[in-house]
């Protein structure tokens, strides 16, 4: 079996024990008792979701010719599929616990990262509905003519708004303004200063809010609300979103089968998704459970201090849980997932989908950065690199392996596929990843001398 966790990492095994590290912001793991095999029939089915997956090969002639990265795909949006077994030994992931992959993400082109799936299902949903209203295409035609001057000067006269702390922000921005769309986003001052850069270099106003994300949202909302020619990207409200991350389901399970891995009772797939609001890795989530059904086991991550999504599937959709409720600050150097209160449709959504949540906090982040860059050469941001401690905190806990025994996985182990989801990192400037690279090997220097991990 796999190593045990390092001692400064606490892991709960029950509700009572879970209370303590999560109010004192230490990594923990929560496996959902609401999880069901077969979960009741949601607002989001089978038919909504390959409806998403039928749009994108609708779009992939138009998407070819708006964005030239994607030329030599036709116009298909995917990423890579990686087996990582250098990644795998530098984790202390042994070979009995299984095989890690991960599902690079990070590499998506266009907005490099995980949001560019829902963003671009969002925004060509939003064009074929105003393009089908102008007859300017036929229903359920190919999409190739949205990038014609009458459907751009008609997108022209629209504006497409979200809020966001960075990444969704990006993949709305590049792509509303690719079609010829208005596009402005609302962000918190503390996003990145690089993303809302570029964000402007390619002519989208960014509007910064004082507070946090909910706020950022809140004030694009209000906004969108008078003008009727705005339509407003809300990740804590869109099913066209979460049906556009859906998409990478499919996506997956082609990959899978090109590369001979069985997921079945014996060969259980487990999939490591970094959590914020919840929109994508909850559509994920939701693709997956319909392609593999009870055979795959979806587990969030997200960061010490903004564990919004684990918070509120632990109350129940009843009540409303921000993680300031129980005196955390909502910072970190995940950015992306620095979200106080999760999205109300993806909890919904997940309360019977989701397996478990864990924590992770910023120094193991930066750790294992590290560790992905030189075992693998990846280039991955803080919030990328919270998918990495899964496997071995399910597979080495007290909690993850209560979890398996009571699951009767804990045989099939050695047949396991840990899929770790790589949400962003591409788009990086040199200096900020750089910087992210000197700190984590200064936490890993400090470890491997027996240190506690200092304040990052």
């Amino acid at each position: 079996m796999s190593r045990a966790l390092p001692p400064d990492t606490p892991v709960a095994s029950s509700p009572d024990a879970l209370e303590a590290p999560l109010r004192k912001a230490q990594p923990c793991l929560w496996t959902n008792p609401a999880c069901q095999a077969a979960p009741a029939p949601g607002a989001l089915g089978p038919a909504e979701v390959q409806a998403a997956a039928q749009r994108f090969e609708r779009a992939a002639g138009l998407l070819a010719k708006v964005f030239p990265e994607l030329a030599a795909s036709a116009g298909r949006v995917a990423s890579p599929l990686r087996r990582t077994a250098h990644l795998q030994r530098a984790l202390g992931l042994d070979e009995e616990a299984g095989a890690l992959w991960l599902k690079c993400d990070h590499l998506l082109p266009v907005a490099g990262s995980v949001k560019a799936r829902g963003a671009l299902h969002e925004v060509l949903e939003l064009a074929e509905r105003l393009a089908l209203a102008h007859g300017l295409i036929a229903p359920g035609g190919d999409l190739s003519a949205l990038a014609e001057a009458p459907a751009r000067a008609l997108f022209g006269r629209h504006e497409v708004a979200v809020g966001s702390t960075g990444n969704l922000g990006m993949g709305v921005g590049l792509i509303a303004r690719a079609l010829g769309f208005r596009a402005r986003v609302h962000m918190s001052r503390d996003a990145k200063a690089w993303k809302k850069a570029r964000l402007r270099a390619h002519g989208v106003e960014v509007l910064e809010h004082a507070g946090d994300y909910a706020r950022a949202v809140q004030a694009g909302r209000t906004a969108a609300a008078q003008d009727p020619l705005c339509h407003f990207v809300d990740d804590e409200q869109s099913r066209s979103l979460l049906l556009g991350y859906s998409a990478a389901a499919g996506e997956l399970q082609a990959q899978l089968g090109a590369a001979g891995v069985v997921v079945d009772a014996e060969h259980p797939l487990f999939v490591y998704l970094p959590c914020g609001v919840g929109g994508a890795p909850g559509g994920i989530t939701l693709g997956l459970r319909q392609c593999f059904g009870a055979h795959v086991h979806c587990f969030f991550a997200e960061p010490v201090q903004a564990p919004c999504m684990l918070l509120q599937l632990r109350a129940g959709l009843g009540a409303d849980r921000s993680v300031y409720d129980i005196g955390l600050t909502n910072r970190t150097e995940a950015d992306g997932l620095a979200v106080a209160q999760a999205s109300r449709l993806a909890a919904g959504l997940m309360h019977e989908r989701l397996a478990g949540a864990y924590t992770v906090d910023d120094a193991r982040l930066l750790c294992d950065l590290v560790r992905a860059h030189d075992a693998e050469g990846l280039r991955l941001e803080p919030s990328a690199a919270a998918a990495l401690s899964g496997p071995l905190c399910l597979t080495s806990s007290v909690a993850g392996c209560a979890w398996l025994d009571a699951h009767g996985l804990s045989a099939h182990l050695a047949q396991t596929t840990h899929i770790a989801w790589t949400t962003g990192g591409a788009l990086l400037p040199d200096a900020e990843f750089d910087a992210f690279v000197q700190r984590g090997r200064a936490l890993l220097a400090a470890e491997h001398q027996g240190e506690p991990h200092a304040s990052v």
